[in-house]
């Protein structure tokens, strides 16, 4: 599944919402150089953000077609699963992991984070969650269960609590410890909003990993129903994002 976003890089790209600039910025100030590993770089939304601050960025990423459209914008990428990619004795100041960690093995992950990491070199772990509102939420998951009631995805509540998504970085947080190789994780959180008309959000949707393996028809349904939904709130609502990290610091020693 995680090489089906790359079925239409560009709409993902346009669609996806870029990360917060003071979570860029703490990741690069806490980093002992501009060095930066992305791994599972996708379409470089968050590369580009670190390298406008400055940093040279390596991308790592196992879609060959989500690479290509970031090495169109001016990243460097190599194709590959992080678990299966090859550093050949580069060595990084930062890693990081934006909305792709979970594709990973976290054991190997955090392993291969250490191997490839500096002394003092960070590790960060961050990703989204979604907050539509329920007048959102709700008509999306009764159309979700309705066309695809065998999916995995139509079990899920219609805005699964943020504890949920916690809870998820906080076992990452347990996996770098176990690690040994890095100081006592720690756990940042961003909070944001943003304004989406119908059509931007009915834009985005199709990105997101419950519907990017939709037939059209199934899509199509679900598309209709949300975007009821959005006209009934007047055409535009605002949506709550929370993006969480968990961050590490490699040990000092080699």
């Amino acid at each position: 599944m995680a090489e089906s976003f790359g079925m239409d890089a560009q709409r993902y790209d346009q669609a996806r919402p870029a990360y917060p600039e003071d979570l860029v910025a703490r990741i690069v100030a806490g980093s002992p150089g501009l060095d930066v590993l992305d791994v599972g770089c996708g379409t470089g939304i968050a590369a580009r953000q670190f390298q406008a601050a400055g940093c040279t960025v390596l991308g790592v990423e196992p879609d060959a077609r989500m690479a290509d459209f970031a090495r169109a914008r001016g990243l460097q990428v190599e194709v590959a699963t992080f678990e299966a990619w090859e550093p050949a004795g580069r060595v990084f100041d930062a890693l990081i992991a934006a909305q792709s960690w979970h594709w990973v093995d976290p054991v190997a992950g955090a392993a291969k984070a250490a191997q490839v990491l500096r002394p003092n070199g960070r590790l960060a772990i961050f990703g989204h969650v979604f907050e539509p509102p329920a007048e959102v939420a709700e008509p999306f998951a009764a159309a979700y269960r309705r066309v695809a009631p065998d999916s995995p995805f139509s079990n899920q509540p219609a805005r699964r609590p943020l504890e949920t998504y916690q809870a998820g970085y906080a076992q990452i947080a347990d996996t770098i410890r176990e690690n040994g190789r890095f100081g006592d994780p720690e756990q940042w959180r961003f909070d944001w909003e943003r304004s989406y008309t119908r059509d931007q959000w009915l834009d985005l949707l199709p990105t997101t990993g419950g519907l990017t393996r939709l037939r059209p028809e199934q899509l199509a349904e679900i598309l209709g129903a949300v975007g009821r939904a959005v006209d009934a709130l007047g055409g535009r609502f605002t949506m709550h994002y929370t993006t969480l990290v968990t961050t590490a610091v490699r040990a000092g020693t080699p």
